[in-house]
């Protein structure tokens, strides 16, 4: 984890339309020096396709998935897209992987959630056997045995048609939790904190050092990626561009999970906020919504974004460099990305 900060623009997933304008701060982006690009999924607009289209306007920037969920895919399709995308951008492509919830992997997906440390481990296994084609794949299971088990009986292993451009393509994992956190930190070559506090850097550098730690591990600290998306609003008043993140926060800590299972509640819990996040969930469960958005702090959107004025940015930006990142993902006009180049490169 050293060198200088990098930049990334986070283009996220869409909402009810895909983003306007997205191009041209795509290309923005690019001619200011940004690192890399990324795209999402949640239940809407997938991660690979926009990707894609976007990433063939551009030459330089690095094009990642931040992420690409684990149930949307077999492992060998996901292997499949990510060498195709890889020979597509000469080398330039990134695979992101996380889980999601179990709102989404059992009411969207219609797949079962448990286990997912050992789902994770095996998944990630098997494209990378893909990936380096070194033999037919094979897996014993128990959440994707390959060949499959049953049917037929006529399934065999097999190797990529395709000969991957690299069988080293980087996978970075996203994780909240503190066994996920160590699992990225042990099987993974970077991580992405969906959430991410400098002044919290404790809450989980001891799972990513037990990562590290473990016989086989793939990376040390030193060359490990640390990519955190920083929400960043410039704007003369604090409160208002504060404002303008508290429903993100709200959305995430009350409504994204269940009371029983909320792994973005628990990240905040972890990071000092249980009371408020108690709090903010409450009010979210019960309908109310603006109530829940008002409940959020201002401290607590400044712990994970940039808001406020270009100065104060400045200021704040100093513990972020000094964190354990290597990459901050941002978004925001070509205007913004202007100023957090000036500021970061």
């Amino acid at each position: 984890m050293s060198g200088n900060l990098k930049l990334g623009l986070q283009m996220g997933y869409w909402g009810r339309t895909p983003p306007a304008g997205a191009l041209d701060t795509i290309k923005e982006a690019e001619a200011l020096g940004f690192d890399s690009l990324w795209t999402a999924e949640s239940w809407g607009s997938d991660a690979l396709t926009p990707l894609a289209w976007w990433g063939s306007q551009t030459t330089t920037m690095r094009l990642g998935t931040s992420l690409c969920q684990l149930s949307a895919r077999t492992p060998t399709a996901m292997a499949m897209a990510a060498l195709t995308m890889d020979h597509l951008s000469n080398g330039r492509f990134v695979l992101g992987l996380g889980v999601s919830g179990p709102q989404v992997v059992e009411g969207w997906y219609g797949q079962d959630f448990s286990k997912p440390l050992g789902r994770t481990r095996e998944y990630i296994d098997i494209v990378r056997q893909v990936l380096r084609r070194e033999a037919p794949v094979t897996s014993p299971g128990p959440h994707y045995p390959l060949p499959y088990p049953g049917g037929m009986g006529l399934g065999k292993p097999l190797k990529s048609i395709t000969h991957p451009l690299r069988s080293d393509i980087p996978i970075i994992m996203g994780a909240e939790g503190p066994k996920n956190i160590a699992l990225a930190a042990e099987i993974a070559d970077g991580w992405f904190p969906i959430f991410f506090a400098p002044r919290a850097m404790g809450s989980f550098q001891a799972q990513l050092d037990e990562g590290f730690a473990r016989p086989g591990a793939k990376r040390t600290r030193e060359d490990f990626e640390v990519l955190a998306f920083a929400p960043t609003i410039i704007h003369d008043d604090v409160e208002a561009a504060a404002d303008l993140y508290r429903p993100a926060i709200a959305l995430y800590v009350g409504g994204m999970g269940a009371k029983e299972m909320n792994f973005h509640f628990d990240v905040f819990c972890r990071m000092g906020w249980e009371a408020e996040a108690t709090k903010i969930q409450d009010l979210y469960l019960a309908g109310h919504k603006d109530e829940a958005t008002a409940a959020v702090p201002t401290k607590m959107v400044e712990d994970i974004a940039l808001v406020g004025p270009k100065e104060k940015i400045r200021d704040d930006l100093a513990m972020w460099k000094e964190s354990m990142l290597t990459t901050l993902l941002i978004n925001g006009s070509p205007a913004d990305l202007r100023t957090m180049a000036e500021l970061v490169l």
